[in-house]
């Protein structure tokens, strides 16, 4: 019984890493990628989009698994709130754009983009790779202030706290400024 315990221990340890590469401060590195958002295909870039206020950006394992549609759902119902905070939310998956442009309308609720890294470049950058299962994204959230720099960073496979958790870090973000 102990070696099944053991063993169940290293799976678990290799889906998640002991800390992403990005930590609070860091500068968010740059990207362009091919993005959805209600099924019209367009180019995201990193830097534009932080123009215009923070950015949420969070890796998905795979478009219309379980878990990332139900993650899809909870972003799709907070767009509103993010927006209200200036924010701008992105979530990126090793998916082609095809998959992308059926799930920007359908799981995402035409509300935020969603972008392409099928060469995952992306995701390597930000440290977003599942160790158990490389061609996936880990299931990661940062949120990145309008100078580049990573302010929250969590990883969980589970998608209910992704959310939530942004959510609060942009908020103390916002109050934080304003002082």
């Amino acid at each position: 019984m102990k070696p099944l315990l053991i063993a169940a221990a290293v799976i678990a340890s290799l889906a998640l890493p002991a800390h992403a590469a990005l930590d609070i401060g860091d500068k968010a590195p740059d990207f362009t990628i091919d993005s959805s958002l209600a099924g019209q295909v367009s180019k995201f870039h990193l830097t534009e989009m932080l123009k215009k206020g923070p950015v949420v950006l969070y890796f998905f394992p795979a478009a219309f698994s379980v878990g990332c549609t139900i993650e899809a759902n909870k972003f799709a119902e907070a767009t509103d709130e993010y927006k209200g905070l200036g924010a701008t939310v992105i979530g990126v998956s090793h998916d082609d754009i095809e998959t992308l442009k059926k799930f920007s309308t359908t799981e995402c609720r035409n509300k935020f983009a969603v972008g392409a890294d099928v060469d995952q470049s992306v995701m390597k950058s930000y440290d977003a790779v599942l160790a158990l299962k490389p061609d996936y994204a880990n299931r990661t959230s940062y949120v990145i202030s309008p100078d580049g720099k990573i302010v929250y960073q969590f990883t969980s496979l589970n998608p209910l706290r992704h959310v939530a958790n942004t959510m609060a870090a942009l908020k103390g973000w916002a109050a934080q400024k304003k002082q």
